[in-house]
């Protein structure tokens, strides 16, 4: 199961706006969980075996971010592929492939 997350807080009060040390908060649990990982610009993506693996990232990754606002905004996208593990690298792997090999296969 791989879940793709952006999780930010609101009414922070700070005047430039900025909710890194909320982001960093989000993702020192996601690295803590040991689950595999990769954050970019806009997502953090985690991999794991089950629903309440991950939720529990999810969860407490989000209650990292609460403690800076008042209000927090939680973006998230599934993708729940019973039985396939490796996923986090294996999708993104298989695209390049496609494109090595150039192109679509249509």
């Amino acid at each position: 199961m791989l879940v793709a997350f952006s999780v930010a807080p609101s009414g922070t009060g700070r005047d430039d706006a900025s909710v890194a040390d909320a982001v960093a908060d989000a993702v020192r649990v996601v690295r803590e969980s040991g689950l595999p990982h990769r954050t970019d610009a806009m997502f953090t993506t985690i991999e794991g075996p089950d629903w309440d693996t991950v939720m529990d990232v999810v969860k407490r990754a989000t209650e990292a971010v609460q403690a800076h606002g008042t209000r927090v905004s939680l973006v998230l996208k599934a993708d729940i592929r019973p039985g396939h593990e490796g996923e986090l690298d294996g999708k993104v792997r298989r695209v390049e492939e496609r494109l090595a090999d150039g192109g679509s296969t249509r």
